[in-house]
């Protein structure tokens, strides 16, 4: 019998009496598919389960992200290409030096961001499971975009709905200062186009699509571009309008990219590890090729 749980009064919900080391039977997958169309964020507490486990129940949802954007991608520690290393440990296993390049990239993961947006097909699912936390800091923060959307006025609705943003992970680092990339991540991370305003299509509700990867917008003037951007990130992410979630081990958190955003919040890099795996799943196209709000 599964049971569902608020987390915010207006967004997420706990989700208990799955157990995800076997696969979901039909009622159960019904189940949590609406429930993360309805709620946007789920948390699945208490799941022991292997990189293999957590990649079978997500591919119930959509198709896998095979591709990892991330700075020394020859230097992975995990060998599935579809699971993401969120974590502070390098191939070895141990705590990643204090000037390592792919721990200043990671940073970028503590800005408010939509998994994937930079990518021409972007993300729809993203699942994170805790296998070691540290003892304090290291939550996750989320935002329900649908909600940003709602509480604003129709004029600025109607001002934001053709707009369309490019977006890249260079744009996003350049926040922290970090521009050593090689040439081949150059051409990697290379800006591609995403509608502002997006139509979230199972709850039919309109959402904004927001990103830190968010560089310009099309046909306006790059300051005036990021100042709408900040100032649209800031009214989405007020206090309120938030869910903070801190983690404890065996922690399956599932959300939805489309109508999402979420950040990662500081702890002690230097002396806990961290291991946090994530598998994604690709939306259905290009958000320019989905139907306009």
């Amino acid at each position: 019998m599964l049971t569902e749980t608020p987390l915010h009064p207006a967004f997420g919900a706990r989700i208990e009496g799955l157990d995800l080391r076997r696969p979901l039977t039909e009622a159960e997958f019904t189940a949590v598919e609406a429930a993360i169309h309805r709620h946007g964020v789920l948390v699945i507490p208490g799941q022991d389960i292997d990189d293999a486990q957590q990649t079978e129940f997500a591919i119930r949802f959509g198709p896998l992200e095979t591709t990892r954007a991330v700075v020394d991608v020859e230097k992975q520690r995990l060998a599935l290409s579809h699971v993401n290393d969120i974590s502070n440990l390098d191939e070895k296993g141990e705590i990643l030096a204090a000037d390592d390049r792919r721990r200043f990239f990671s940073l970028g993961n503590r800005l408010w961001h939509s998994d994937s947006s930079f990518k021409a097909t972007p993300a729809k699912h993203s699942l994170l499971h805790a296998r070691a936390i540290p003892p304090e800091g290291g939550e996750t923060q989320f935002a329900d975009m649908r909600l940003a959307w709602e509480a604003l006025s129709p004029a600025q609705q109607a001002e934001l709905r053709d707009l369309v943003c490019e977006h890249s992970l260079i744009f996003s680092r350049a926040n922290l200062g970090f521009a050593d990339y090689t040439e081949a991540e150059r051409r990697r991370f290379a800006p591609v186009p995403q509608r502002l305003v997006r139509r979230h299509a199972e709850s039919g509700r309109t959402s904004l699509y927001l990103s830190a990867h968010i560089g310009r917008i099309q046909g306006m003037p790059v300051p005036e571009a990021l100042m709408l951007i900040r100032d649209l990130t800031e009214h989405a992410t007020q206090p309120h309008l938030v869910y903070t979630h801190r983690w404890a081990v065996g922690d399956l958190v599932m959300w939805d990219n489309r109508c999402t955003m979420h950040r990662g919040r500081p702890y002690d890099d230097q002396r806990h590890k961290r291991d946090m795996r994530r598998v994604t799943l690709s939306d259905v196209a290009p958000t320019l090729e989905q139907a306009a709000a």
